[in-house]
């Protein structure tokens, strides 16, 4: 079997499976946000149900229009705290929370081996961690608050490899633009995403969740690492209960295997308005921006601050740029503060804001308006995604982000960096 078919079965209570087989799935955890998680609160209620199956089992993170934008968004986050305190649920709000994909792994509420829902479609995040973790619509995620478990048709998995090393300045979202660039953004629907080889091993964890998030833009049902000591040092530092980990077979049967070679790989940047539109940044032309984005469930954990730091330190953001600096929870906000990243940040002539989804599935604390073009860290650039239907995203690594902040038109981080 499949790392994906292994972690079902288990769930399941099946020796084996195969994809298409409807299973009956116990689920570790279940997870949602301010952005839908009333919906699968009146769900709940609608159903009869009295008590969440297990309420150390269930989180509620605000983190999409939090700190809140407005009124509305303040009664539905009153409404969820409520429901939330009722139930005796783990619960992350306003200063001890932060971006749920990038909470809930450093918090150790997910572990290798483990099934997890969430009521958002970068839930595929935590497969970074060998975990089988996929998003569900929010009457699914009320059925697994209440019972504990959800239905699931096993997924065909597909296998991708990455050989060779990567250059300076390419990193894991170079990866998963690359590929989404390769299959498109179909191809690889209601199917497990496998990632591995060389330049896989390489990566480090940051990186590793950043591929994993991304598997849904892909159509993805999910995207899984195998664990290795990275992994394991990962989650070993944060883990409070035991653990299982799965490998696949040798002889494990994928619909598709996708062998990449990506040791001259560029630094990828994803055109409007789909992330399958990937093109090394060489090819972009001259494309004047109005703001950068260094953020989100993908691109909002330390390293990646750490890169762009390295570009914005001892420079300017261009006069014509507003660069946003999102760190992806308190804990990385906090050791960014530590390591003098966030007066790099703001000495360059960048924002930084609170832990939140804020400006990518425009929310706030970043929108931009008719006919802005905005380059950034976030996952998906379809219209209207951050703001204005006239507006333009341009989807790359942190780096290239920061880089074009500092030059004002989108460019590879080497221009920036020898300057």
């Amino acid at each position: 079997m499949t790392l994906a078919e292994k972690i079902l079965a288990a769930h399941a209570g099946c020796d084996s499976v195969e994809p298409g087989q409807f299973l009956r799935v116990k689920v570790d955890l279940v997870m949602t946000t301010d952005a839908t998680g009333l919906i699968s609160v009146h769900q709940f209620e609608k159903m009869g149900a009295q008590r969440v199956f297990d309420p150390q089992k269930v989180v509620f993170v605000m983190d999409h229009f939090t700190p809140c934008r407005n009124i509305e968004s303040a009664e539905v986050v009153k409404k969820l705290r409520e429901f939330a305190r009722q139930q005796g649920l783990r619960w992350y709000d306003v200063g001890q929370a932060g971006i749920c994909h990038v909470l809930l792994p450093e918090k150790g509420l997910v572990l290798p081996g483990e099934v997890v829902v969430g009521g958002d479609s970068h839930t595929c995040t935590y497969g970074a961690l060998g975990a089988f973790a996929t998003g569900m619509g929010s009457t699914d995620i009320a059925a697994a608050m209440a019972t504990g478990d959800v239905w699931m048709q096993v997924p065909i998995s597909l296998r991708f490899n990455y050989h060779g090393r990567l250059q300076p300045w390419v990193t894991g979202k170079d990866l998963i633009l690359y590929t989404i660039g390769r299959i498109g953004v179909d191809g690889a629907t209601y199917a497990a995403m496998e990632f591995g080889g060389e330049a896989i091993a390489e990566l480090g964890m940051d990186d590793r969740f950043s591929m994993a998030n991304m598997a849904i833009e892909a159509g993805g049902k999910a995207g899984l690492f195998e664990v290795d000591q990275k992994t394991l040092a990962y989650v070993k530092a944060r883990a409070r209960r035991t653990f299982s980990v799965f490998e696949p077979d040798p002889e494990a049967n994928y619909a598709k295997v996708h062998e990449f070679e990506v040791s001259n790989l560029e630094p990828q940047v994803s055109l409007p308005h789909s992330p399958a539109n990937a093109v090394d940044v060489s090819q972009v032309g001259t494309v004047e921006i109005d703001q950068a984005v260094i953020g989100s469930c993908t691109n909002g954990r330390l390293d990646d601050l750490r890169l762009a730091a390295r570009v914005l330190k001892g420079r300017k953001v261009h006069s014509r740029v507003r660069c946003i600096v999102v760190p992806g929870s308190q804990e990385v906000y906090l050791q960014a503060v530590r390591e003098g990243l966030v007066e790099d940040f703001i000495q360059a002539g960048a924002v930084v804001t609170p832990p939140t989804c804020g400006p990518c599935p425009g929310g706030h604390l970043g929108v931009i308006g008719e006919g802005e073009r905005c380059v950034s860290s976030t996952n998906r650039n379809f219209i209207g995604r951050m703001g204005s239907p006239g507006a333009e995203i341009y989807l790359a690594n942190p780096a290239v982000a920061a880089a074009s902040a500092v030059s004002g038109v989108i460019c590879h981080p080497q221009e920036v960096a020898k300057a």
